[in-house]
């Protein structure tokens, strides 16, 4: 399944895009409801609770008295520590369960207000963060909740910073426009990148675009950082490294709008034994790519075997990206990371390069995918066999 984050500050307007959302069809798991339904009277977090902070946090009904609890349990930080002990296993435990009992093919939208603060966004698929102007929220808590200008203020100041959230947003949902206007772009999302991502990840396939040229964009390596937290989390200690590669890592350059990524592993069974996972975190392997084309080189640089490698990529069509996962000192690996640092070093091999790709673009320009990616890659394979030696010549005098 499709594992949606959805954040954003108070009065932000979470509830109304998530209200879309399970119009257009999601399972909606939220955090806060779960955070009340795991103590609620009769359960066992309320029996733990009181246990813990004592009778005096009930109300005369029984139920939670949560400015009770709040009282005693942020008095300091091992009381604290003793709340989120009793609830958090428990809000954890729910929210699998729900998580189990959505069908496999479900857009499952996760509601957490504290989303980025709890660093939660790198379990998610992709993140949403609905975005307001800091002002117009606090003038919707005031107008529309009752909240005190002063509390609102304070509760807005506690928690993650506008920037922190446009950080950690795959998608970032302006709400700042007329009413059904966030709707409207709720519904575009659904329809071009919510479903055919869900689609992508049930069937196993990446999004492989043709080949064509874009501007250089500024937005490339905070999205390559995002992908980055997921597949770190994917791979865990399969991953000796994770680097943002290719074109797109190097700042100014005109490139395919597509990310590369490496993950550097110790070999060949840890990539394999990650598969799944990866997968999971939306990375479906591409198994027709196995091997880079051995460059010209002294001794065993030129054995194919010495350029096998595994090739993911993103299933999300929103953002593509191609992930390589090569071994540790392989050829492959040491050249992917040397080609990177020397185009970011050098302006003349920035601009030998830009040429070669504007040459290799127009050749791919009209074909279909599969003949474009072929004419692409005829004109740009031959410089890279060019350059290579000077590139470890570069390296060898720039080590790391």
């Amino acid at each position: 399944m499709l594992r949606i984050g959805l954040t954003g500050g108070m009065g932000a307007g979470k509830s109304t895009v998530a209200r879309a959302l399970v119009e257009r069809g999601a399972v909606l798991i939220d955090s806060d409801v779960i955070a009340r339904e795991v103590v609620a009277v009769g359960t066992p977090g309320l029996a733990a609770l009181v246990e813990a902070f004592g009778s005096d946090i009930l109300a005369a009904d029984g139920s939670l008295d949560r400015p009770a609890l709040a009282a005693k349990a942020f008095r300091d930080d091992e009381s604290r520590t003793t709340l989120n002990s009793i609830t958090h296993p428990l809000v954890g435990q729910r929210t699998a369960e729900l998580f189990a009992a959505a069908a496999p093919d479900a857009v499952v939208v996760q509601d957490v207000p504290l989303l980025v603060e709890n660093h939660m966004a790198p379990f998610m698929n992709l993140v949403l963060v609905v975005d307001v102007a800091a002002e117009t929220r606090i003038r919707r808590l005031v107008e529309f909740r009752g909240v005190a200008e002063d509390d609102a203020r304070a509760r807005i100041a506690a928690q993650a910073t506008d920037e922190q959230r446009r950080a950690a947003a795959d998608v970032l949902l302006d709400n700042n426009g007329p009413a059904g206007e966030v709707e409207a772009a709720v519904a575009r999302l659904w329809d071009e990148r919510l479903v055919p991502f869900e689609a992508n990840m049930r069937s196993g396939d990446a999004v492989r675009p043709a080949p064509r040229l874009v501007d250089p964009d500024p937005e490339w390596a905070a999205q390559a950082q995002r992908l980055i937290a997921r597949l770190r989390v994917a791979a865990g200690a399969a991953a000796v490294r994770i680097d943002h590669i290719g074109s797109t890592a190097v700042p100014g350059l005109p490139a395919k709008d597509l990310l590369d990524l490496q993950i550097t592993v110790p070999d060949l069974a840890a990539a394999d034994g990650i598969r799944d996972a990866l997968a999971a975190a939306g990375f479906p392997v591409i198994p027709q790519h196995t091997h880079d084309n051995p460059k010209p080189g002294a001794g065993a640089e030129v054995d194919p075997g010495r350029w096998e490698k595994r090739v993911h990529g993103s299933a999300d069509p929103g953002r593509p990206a191609y992930v390589h996962l090569r071994v540790a000192g392989g050829p492959g690996q040491v050249f992917a990371l040397a080609f990177r640092d020397w185009l970011r070093a050098e302006p003349a091999a920035r601009a030998e390069y830009a040429e070669v790709k504007q040459k290799a673009a127009a050749a791919a320009g009209g074909l279909d995918r599969e003949e474009a990616v072929a004419a692409y890659l005829a004109v740009e394979e031959p410089w890279f066999d060019a350059v290579y030696q000077r590139v470890l010549t570069w390296r060898a005098a720039h080590p790391e």
